[in-house]
């Protein structure tokens, strides 16, 4: 383990962040509620531009690091990271970046005209918003809820479905929560030094916050009710409700209670509750989607 951690491709690949691919399991949505989870050549479609995504996430991470190095070094954190501790040379870096970015973009335009423009778009979004959106405030929270749009849309795209509006808004909605539970979890850590990591927290303050996730998390469930209830015409599906309410709880209670929040991703990888309400929402999802309309 010591002579791996001596190693620069280890720090290459963890400047990757692995652990924020899981963000990227929102290009599956499509074909989950189309009911074409089980479509061979659909899904292996789909697991490629998973693949995809999360290099191209793992490119921006890579140029977003590069370009925050001095910044990170102050975060008791993210002072760890591969490139803010020297351990991989930021020239090194941004040549990664660029060759993965350019081979992703080549291999989703293999897929279709329409793959192709998607992924541009989110690696275009993600640019703008490490360079310059990410200073400006709602729109960097609104910038992050766009790349998990993105990410949707181009699950749908390459195996060409319709995606319901009603989806897509819960997407967005969901995205700003983990967006604004991300700030405010900053916020806190970071006292009075948050404005030297994240000038843009200079704009927030806590109660402000506050308000926002509380708007947020009311229209997430209000939304993805319509969507369960009205929006799909399986009715099976509002099944799921209850496991949404108690993982937007859950959530709220590891930020407001535990000081969470931070890094998403360690949430949905880390917190048992979470992971037994994720799996049964999935399990829930799939009978409502595959097993109950053939049965009844």
């Amino acid at each position: 383990m010591q002579l791996l951690k001596n190693n620069l491709f280890y720090y290459v690949i963890k400047s990757f962040r692995p652990k924020q691919w899981t963000k990227n399991f929102f290009v599956f949505a499509a074909i989950l509620f189309s009911q074409n989870i089980f479509n061979i050549p659909m899904l292996i479609k789909v697991c490629i531009i998973f693949v995809v995504f999360s290099l191209l996430a793992s490119s921006i991470y890579l140029i977003n690091d590069v370009c925050d190095v001095e910044k990170d070094r102050k975060h008791p954190k993210k002072k760890n990271r591969p490139i803010a501790s020297g351990k991989v040379p930021k020239w090194l870096a941004i040549t990664i970046a660029i060759v993965m970015s350019l081979s992703c973009i080549s291999i989703s335009f293999y897929f279709g005209y329409y793959t192709g423009v998607v992924a541009i778009a989110y690696l275009v979004q993600a640019v703008f918003y490490s360079l310059y959106f990410k200073n400006i405030v709602i729109m960097d929270v609104l910038f992050i809820a766009l790349g998990f749009l993105l990410r949707v849309v181009a699950g749908g795209v390459i195996i060409g479905v319709n995606i319901s509006v009603w989806l897509l808004v819960c997407v967005t909605l969901l995205s700003l929560f983990m967006a604004l539970c991300k700030r405010r979890h900053e916020m806190l850590l970071l006292g009075i030094d948050a404005n030297s990591h994240r000038s843009i927290l200079n704009d927030y303050s806590v109660s402000l916050l506050d308000q926002m996730i509380s708007v947020v998390t009311s229209a997430i469930l209000v939304f993805y009710s319509i969507y369960t209830f009205m929006a799909n015409q399986n009715k099976y599906l509002m099944f799921t409700t209850p496991f949404v309410l108690y993982g937007i709880f859950r959530y709220l209670y590891l930020v407001y209670k535990k000081e969470g929040g931070g890094e998403p991703e360690e949430i949905l990888l880390m917190d048992k509750p979470m992971i037994l309400d994720l799996l049964l929402w999935v399990v829930v999802s799939y009978l409502a989607l595959y097993v109950m309309p053939v049965m009844l």
